[in-house]
């Protein structure tokens, strides 16, 4: 299955500022790119670094003025999703490295005071058995609702609310996870039905393997619904939404507008 991505957006920066992006589809085992191209106006000096956990490439870019970002791609997705619930989880003390920074406590994501929640209401599930059902939980009992929520807004406030969108649900999802000592990480992508037509949010989790060889995978969770792992172009992964933001700048900035268009064939 072939995803066809379009993604343009603006912004002012009101004197010279570094600004590092990421909005280019990785280059994964599961998605191969066909074709892209990334056209940044004026044409700047830029400089690609390797991004988080080595999934995708971040642009540093020293901005000034108005700034216009277009990028256009052809993603092959071969992913396959094994059945969440069928899936075990992996003690702690088990996990590779690569997996534990993904059980501690981000920015937006305070997994510890979830941790009674979640021996409440999920104590006789474990592994993906868990995990389906903490999704499950959020999309029964939170609100999508565009504009309910802003940068500031943790999984905590999110909770409390009971609303917001694919950034928080993917924040809440993280935080419940995490306080099950399941390891789970942000991630940014492309996925066609989303709605509004948008940068995508969902999570991976950390579990054992189909065939219990190995020590374990990163799995795909969309707690809106609105994504099918299957059909999902991943952009890059952290540990909450600072860690991969399409656009972070490092002084005075002003958004200005956003497309964002997914098709599939």
């Amino acid at each position: 299955m072939t995803l066809n991505l379009e993604t343009e957006f603006t912004f002012d920066v009101e004197q010279a500022t570094d600004v590092l992006l990421q909005f280019e589809a990785a280059v994964l085992e599961s998605q191969a790119i066909e074709s892209s191209q990334t056209l940044i106006s004026p044409a700047l000096a830029l400089t690609r670094v390797t991004a988080e956990a080595g999934i995708g490439e971040r642009i540093w870019l020293p901005a000034s003025g108005m700034v216009s970002v277009r990028y256009s791609a052809s993603v092959k997705i071969t992913r396959s999703q094994p059945a969440l619930a069928d899936l075990d989880a992996i003690a702690p003390h088990d996990l590779p490295a690569e997996a534990v920074a993904y059980l501690l406590d981000s920015r937006y994501c305070p997994a510890e005071q979830f941790q009674a929640f979640v021996d409440d209401e999920f104590g006789t599930l474990s592994g993906g058995a868990r995990i389906d059902a903490i999704r499950a939980w959020i999309a029964s009992n939170f609100t999508y609702a565009s504009g309910s929520s802003g940068p500031e807004t943790g999984a905590v406030d999110s909770f409390v609310a009971r609303r917001g969108v694919c950034r928080d649900y993917a924040h809440v999802l993280i935080s419940l996870a995490r306080a099950s000592a399941i390891p789970a990480r942000y991630v940014s992508c492309y996925a066609p039905g989303v709605d509004p037509p948008d940068f995508h949010a969902v999570v991976e989790v950390f579990l054992a393997e189909p065939s219990g060889a190995g020590v374990g995978a990163w799995h795909l969770v969309d707690a809106t619904g609105m994504a099918d792992p299957c059909e999902t172009a991943i952009i890059g992964v952290g540990r909450d939404a600072a860690d991969v933001s399409f656009l972070t700048s490092f002084g005075p900035s002003n958004f200005g507008s956003l497309l964002v268009r997914v098709t599939k064939e």
